[in-house]
């Protein structure tokens, strides 16, 4: 749903690329890319995060995207982070979902391993001299990220 929502606001030229290990669910999203007519404009990776991006990086596209979505395990929120920072632009835009995560980043009972990666990514943002950053407490928490250069 989020590829599909990027990609219907790209230009024409524009190009999208998604990185999923969920084979069926990827399936289902290729058939509404097709019939959203986006399907053209997404490049589809499967396969897990981490080494995905650092393909990406290898093959030399740093600095050549100007957004960049994480919406993944959250215990690899921090390397997804900071391989996307390589990936984009000076002045390009990370955001990162759910980094509110129903309110459980403020509990401290909660200490799950997804609710303590949370809890150390946003803590890292707050000092990142490397961003501008901002999290909106919107749904579930969203975090956008600018990089400075």
């Amino acid at each position: 749903y989020s590829g599909m929502a990027v990609a219907l606001a790209l230009p024409a030229d524009g190009r999208l690329t998604a990185i999923d290990r969920d084979k069926k669910m990827t399936a289902i999203a290729r058939r509404h890319w097709r019939a959203a007519g986006v399907a053209g404009k997404i490049d589809l990776r499967i396969g897990d995060g981490v080494p995905e991006l650092d393909r990406l990086l290898k093959a030399g596209f740093a600095g050549t995207y100007d957004f960049a979505f994480i919406d993944a395990d959250k215990e690899n929120y921090e390397a997804y982070f900071d391989r996307a920072l390589e990936l984009v632009r000076p002045g390009g835009v990370i955001a990162v979902d759910n980094t509110l995560w129903n309110g459980r980043v403020i509990d401290r009972s909660r200490q799950d391993a997804d609710t303590r990666a949370i809890r150390a990514f946003n803590r890292r943002r707050r000092n990142d001299r490397r961003i501008d950053v901002c999290l909106l407490p919107v749904a579930d928490g969203l975090t956008l990220a600018r990089k400075k250069g």
